[in-house]
Parts: C-alpha cells; structure tokens; sequence
C-alpha cells in the first residue's frame, strides 16, 4: 500500500540557483541561441528580462510568457531531442552534488518532495526526473493542434502564482492548507518570499541579497548548496 501524503511532511524546492547553478530559462535561450533555433536579437532581451526579475521589476505574465514563444511553433515531440541535449550540454553539469544529496536526505526521512520553479514545464521537467522529483509544479504552456502556441496557459508558477498553484496542488493531492505549516521550503530568491513566508521551514538558499538581508532579519536558515562559500 502507498504511504499517504497526509502523514509525510513537505519539502519543496525552487530550481533556479537554488538547486541548478544557473537560470533554466536563460540557459535554454542561449543553447537555442547556439544552436542556430533563435535570432540573435533575441538574446537582449533574455538578458534584460533576467536583470529585471532579478530587481522584481518584471510582471509574471511578460517573463513567463517570453520564454513560452521560445517553443511556439512546435509540438513537444521535435523539442525532445533538443530537450535531451539540453540537459546532458547544460543542466547536469550545473547539478552539484550537494543538491542530489539535499533531495535525497529529504526522501530518505520520508517527506514528500516537490520542485515547485518559475520556469515553464518543459523546460523543467529535464531537472526534475534528474534530481529524482516524482511532483514538479511549474509554469504550464498552451498548446493548440497539438504544437506550442507560445502562449502562456493558466496562473505562472512565479512570486504570488507560485502561492496560489501551491495550494491548488494540495486540493489535488487531498492534503489541507495547513499541510505548509511543517513544509520545508528552500529558495534563493525574494521572489519567492510569498511561498516562503507561508512555511513552517523557510530556507534560503545562496540567497540573493534581498532574500539574505530578509533571512538574517527573521532567524532563517541560510544555506550553501552550490558552493559559493556563504
């Protein structure tokens, strides 16, 4: 008989910096770029869009819905390939063995681990299955005939978003609100502070100098997954 996620805590990851050295979206945009799939004037305003979520400066929709037209005009099947390379060139070079450990020490105690990231499905699926995550909540893309619209679909995973599909997943999954209060929550962004400031275990991750100051402020633990030497 499976266990029931009602008597298993909790712990849920950002991707981005947190457990991935590197940003997924920026990273997919320039192997896109190197592989000859985008326009050059495309890489411009991927690095605009990364300074300005950076600074929270970018609405969830607009940054969201750039790297969905990244993918427009094609089905998920002809992004396989590609997706595959992706993670063997990109993502698992950036995986440091801290952050395979930190999952797995967590599945180990029994708890139920969620990658919950701003990035879109497909590009975060890759990390996900790699790092061992069963449950992955992410931004979600449109699809019509079958093929990527480039279109968004629903509420982005990202800031209050990720809050809001947080509790959507727990109605899902069967499992009360109040399921956060012992949940552990490990993220390197002031982005997420909404979700974070819902935990019984906020964790910052490398955080980023918002996030540290905040963290510092309210006694959280502050931890070094990538080896920056915090």
């Amino acid at each position: 008989m499976m266990h029931s996620l009602f008597s298993r805590p909790l712990a849920l990851f950002d991707l981005d910096h947190t457990l991935l050295n590197g940003d997924g979206d920026d990273l997919w945009c320039r192997f896109l770029l190197r592989h000859g799939l985008l326009q050059r004037d495309v890489q411009a305003r991927n690095e605009q869009l990364g300074a300005d979520y950076r600074a929270g400066l970018v609405s969830a929709h607009d940054f969201s819905a750039f790297y969905a037209s990244l993918l427009a005009g094609r089905s998920p099947a002809q992004w396989r390939h590609w997706l595959q390379l992706f993670l063997v060139q990109e993502i698992r070079p950036r995986l440091p063995t801290a952050a395979y450990a930190l999952v797995a020490a967590h599945r180990a105690a029994g708890h139920t681990v969620v990658l919950t990231t701003a990035s879109n499905r497909v590009i975060a699926e890759p990390s996900a299955a790699e790092l061992g995550f069963h449950h992955c909540i992410a931004t979600e893309l449109a699809l019509e005939g079958g093929v990527f619209t480039g279109q968004v679909q629903g509420i982005p995973n990202m800031r209050e978003g990720k809050c809001l599909r947080m509790h959507a997943w727990l109605i899902e999954q069967g499992l009360p609100p109040q399921t956060l209060a012992s949940a552990y929550f490990y993220s390197d962004s002031i982005n997420d502070l909404p979700l974070l400031s819902q935990v019984g275990e906020p964790i910052a991750v490398n955080p980023d100098p918002q996030l540290h100051q905040h963290a510092h402020a309210n006694g959280w633990h502050v931890l070094d997954v990538l080896g920056t030497g915090l």
